[in-house]
């Protein structure tokens, strides 16, 4: 199955993609949250849709799509999770993985503006494939974590590179901004996916492409990151953990090269979509 949903912001309801048509599930009764992947709502949706086939009402192509999961928990990313990212950025491959969280404040829709934060010089972007949590995890071993998968999304990373490598502190700072994670168009169940391991991904900026590689150069692979996690923190139904990104940052670039207001962010997933996001100053209309 692809999950959607879609609405204003706060008010977003439940749909579906089925043979590249969007439909509204309302009627199923639930959101997309904590409590629909716990209580086994992968299921009882395909119970849902088999029950009413040909009676869904098609969604207009002109609603807005939020993310696919209702505000998360948590929203973990690993970072430098890519050799030819972390050489970039002159960093060292890491021994283990490097974890951080952007504030659930900043997910966002596919398709919304990113506001660039207020004296921000240095906002960068990464597409990443994003891991959602389909049940409670804690201390999980490797060879069961794809039972813990619901599905899989596309996430924009996006990332202030002064907040997040100059001021002192954690990485968080530069991560966690409002509207810094879109995520979507929708999250796509594993049985649509194919092989996790290699899915083209990439990132263009006004029509530039910057970013074009494969997740087949993980460090980390997602089954060791659902258990490496889960070693540190309960994971809860709808949880993220957005696994890295390739090479071809803003950061990387000399001189770097970084967003500004009016700029077009593309990009894309094999299997997940494509999102759109433009970048907005902040106080600008």
């Amino acid at each position: 199955m692809k999950l959607i949903r879609y609405g204003a912001p706060g008010q977003e309801k439940p749909g579906v993609i089925l043979h590249d048509q969007k439909f509204d599930v309302s009627a199923f009764g639930e959101d997309y949250n904590e409590a629909f992947f716990a209580n086994n709502g992968l299921q009882r949706l395909a119970k849902f849709l088999q029950k009413n086939e040909g009676q869904l009402t098609p969604i207009a192509d002109s609603e807005r799509l939020g993310p696919p999961v209702a505000r998360p928990s948590k929203l973990l990313c690993i970072g430098l999770n890519y050799s030819d990212h972390a050489r970039e950025t002159g960093a060292t491959p890491p021994p283990e993985p490097v974890l951080f969280m952007k504030a659930t404040t900043s997910y966002t829709g596919p398709f919304d503006e990113i506001i660039i934060p207020r004296n921000s010089t240095k906002t960068d972007w990464e597409v990443e494939l994003a891991v959602v949590i389909g049940k409670r995890a804690s201390y999980v071993e490797e060879a069961d974590a794809a039972d813990y998968i619901a599905g899989y999304a596309l996430h924009n990373d996006v990332s202030e590179r002064e907040f997040q490598l100059e001021r002192s502190g954690t990485w968080d700072k530069g991560k966690g901004c409002d509207t810094f994670a879109p995520v979507g168009p929708f999250m796509a169940t594993p049985d649509e996916m194919g092989d996790v391991n290699n899915l083209r991904l990439w990132l263009s900026v006004n029509g530039q492409m910057m970013q074009d590689g494969n997740t087949a150069n993980l460090i980390f692979n997602i089954p060791f990151l659902i258990s490496y996690v889960s070693q540190f923190m309960t994971l809860l139904p709808g949880d993220i953990i957005s696994t890295g990104t390739p090479a071809g940052v803003g950061l990387g670039f000399n001189p770097p090269v970084y967003l500004k207001h009016g700029d077009v962010v593309e990009l894309g997933i094999d299997g997940l979509g494509t999102s759109r996001q433009v970048l907005k100053a902040y106080g600008q209309n």
